[in-house]
């Protein structure tokens, strides 16, 4: 076999089932291996090597198998960057093979050369370059090893085109594979006993105790360890936007959202008001603790934080209690250390959060239900609410949807998912990431939110799922401009009187006419009715369907996040507080 039958053959034996990317010049000899190789992994032609990657982020995120995308040298691996910096800092695992040009033209000015390991070494976990095509069976499974082991993260492999086309020597080259590595995490770690019975005696001691699920919960796999923990205790949880779906959004003891950025104001009063914070899976980063101010630093509550990464523990925050581990391990451990005769006696504290949390939904209510157009972007997630196949993953853009898929949308089946990129917040990333969720769950419905500028950067993408007939349902939030920058710009313009706005608005346009321009059946929703109309016959068919909806932009009437509103004046813990510019 030559290199890239090799390589082909080993991905197989991985368990990849799809890859996404982009033809090129250095890609023809992998390509060529893909047809000829029987079972080999199903490729995706993307539109965009940005997009590719994206894809196979989301599909990581939702089958916790390795996301495997790749790209031709030069331009396309710089536009593979975003998606390898994302995956990684959210802990996603995930391969970029880059099909870089052979070696003899190194330094000698060919055309589309990059120093592959120089780009990449800062964003990713690993990035590797393959010298010799007998040693390419040993770099697969040291990125297989890297991308799934400890924190998952980013690998990215810059195989010569030359080295593809070489057979691999007989001798001396095993083409096993390491079937722990087919999954993340693969090698689950625990903590020492003494740290568990430590954390187990503070938690049964505390009066206010609240759990926060972090991402590393999803990625972990701890959703069931954490609601079984939690309900053994009667301990309310809170969760940050990537850990959302680690509880049922119904569940008595699921408290809502915390951070900055569509948070819940009975998830805030808790955390402020919590003896004991169990952080799991969670970096305690800006977002979740609202600019390290929540809870107060050197306050008086104690902190329990579990993380599988040493060097994230009291990164951010004095801990009183490290552990670590894996998270879904971890909270198996304590759960199995609480005494049969122990008896929750947090009752009164879950029940005041209860009563603040039936309150803040008693007050939304008339803005859910509110026809006034445009429409309100929470009275589009209402809608969607009520139409929503149970269960579905739902993937959203940073920008406009986040503030209100976080704080409104209600998943009530565990296998549910809402999947948002939230490391660098970049746009463009949903239309082309329910290509990677319907592979990782073809029997599940995929529904995209995004506004404008996402829709103006993937565009492209919507031919790739009208030619693989992705059934996913689309929601373009339209408001005519880059509404969260706009939004930003209000919140800190100088003079209030004047618009304070500069350079962030589009022409205004009916965009379902570019889904049809595709094939996509497309609808244009101004009113209520068309609303609902629309999404009740977009989820009856099995195609792909876009939905142009007209909304308020979040640059008239500030959306629920926790800096813009306090920086404005309004108290972002009272429920209902809304704000206009």
């Amino acid at each position: 076999m030559n290199g890239a039958s090799t390589l082909v053959k080993m991905l197989t034996e991985y368990g990849v089932e799809v890859i996404f990317g982009v033809p090129g010049d250095t890609n023809v000899a992998f390509y060529q291996a893909l047809k000829a190789t029987e079972g080999a992994p199903r490729h995706i032609m993307c539109r965009d090597e940005r997009s590719a990657v994206y894809m196979a982020d989301c599909y990581a995120r939702l089958s916790g198998k390795p996301g495997v995308a790749e790209c031709p040298s030069g331009a396309g691996a710089m536009y593979a960057l975003p998606g390898v910096a994302e995956a990684n800092k959210s802990s996603v695992p995930l391969m970029l093979l880059v099909n870089d040009i052979p070696q003899p033209g190194v330094g000698r000015g060919t055309l589309t050369e990059l120093p592959i390991e120089e780009l990449f070494r800062s964003i990713s976990k690993h990035t590797e370059s393959l010298n010799s095509v007998g040693k390419l069976p040993e770099v697969v499974r040291r990125a297989f090893r890297k991308a799934t082991g400890g924190r998952p993260g980013a690998v990215v492999l810059s195989l010569p085109e030359d080295l593809l086309y070489q057979s691999v020597p007989e001798e001396g080259v095993s083409l096993h594979i390491e079937e722990h590595c087919r999954q993340a995490p693969s090698y689950r770690v625990r903590p020492q006993g003494v740290d568990l019975e430590a954390a187990i005696t503070s938690v049964l001691g505390a009066e206010r105790p609240i759990i926060v699920a972090g991402g590393g919960a999803n990625r972990s796999g701890a959703a069931e360890a954490i609601t079984r923990f939690a309900e053994r205790l009667d301990v309310p949880v809170v969760t940050t936007i990537t850990g959302q779906g680690v509880i049922r959004d119904d569940h008595r003891l699921a408290t809502g959202i915390i951070g900055d950025n569509g948070f819940h104001p009975h998830a805030i009063w808790a955390l402020g008001r919590a003896d004991l914070v169990i952080y799991v899976g969670c970096r305690m980063g800006s977002v979740a603790t609202m600019n390290w101010k929540w809870p107060a630093p050197h306050g008086e509550t104690r902190i329990i934080q579990i993380d599988l990464d040493p060097d994230t523990i009291a990164n951010t925050y004095p801990i009183d209690l490290p552990v670590v581990g894996d998270a879904k391990l971890v909270m198996e451990d304590l759960l199995a250390r609480v005494p049969s005769n122990f008896t929750p006696r947090a009752s009164a504290w879950v029940d005041e959060i209860n009563a603040k949390r039936a309150e803040f939904w008693d007050v939304m209510s008339p803005y859910l239900q509110d026809d006034s157009t445009p429409l309100r972007p929470e009275r589009v997630i209402e809608a969607l609410n009520r139409h929503l196949p149970a269960p579905c993953h739902v993937i959203s853009d940073a920008g406009t949807p986040t503030p209100y898929s976080t704080r409104f949308l209600r998943l009530h089946d565990p296998r549910s998912k809402l999947v948002i990129p939230r490391f660098f917040g970049g746009l463009g990333y949903a239309i082309p990431a329910v290509v990677g969720a319907y592979y990782a769950a073809p029997n599940l419905r995929p529904v995209g939110l995004f506004g404008d500028g996402s829709l103006g950067m993937t565009a492209g993408e919507l031919e790739t799922l009208a030619r693989l007939n992705i059934p996913a349902v689309l929601i373009h939030f339209n408001n005519a401009c880059f509404g969260w920058i706009k939004a930003l710009q209000r919140v800190h313009a100088p003079d209030k009187n004047n618009d304070g706005t500069f350079s962030v608005d589009f022409g205004a346009y009916n965009m379902s006419k570019l889904a049809e321009v595709y094939g996509i059946r497309g609808y244009r929703v101004e009113t209520p009715a068309q609303l609902e109309s629309a999404l009740e016959e977009a989820f009856s068919l099995n195609e792909p369907c876009f939905l142009d909806i007209v909304v308020e932009s979040i640059a008239d009437r500030l959306p629920p996040v926790f800096s813009w509103l306090t920086k404005v004046g309004v108290d972002p813990e009272v429920a209902g507080t809304q704000a206009q510019f």
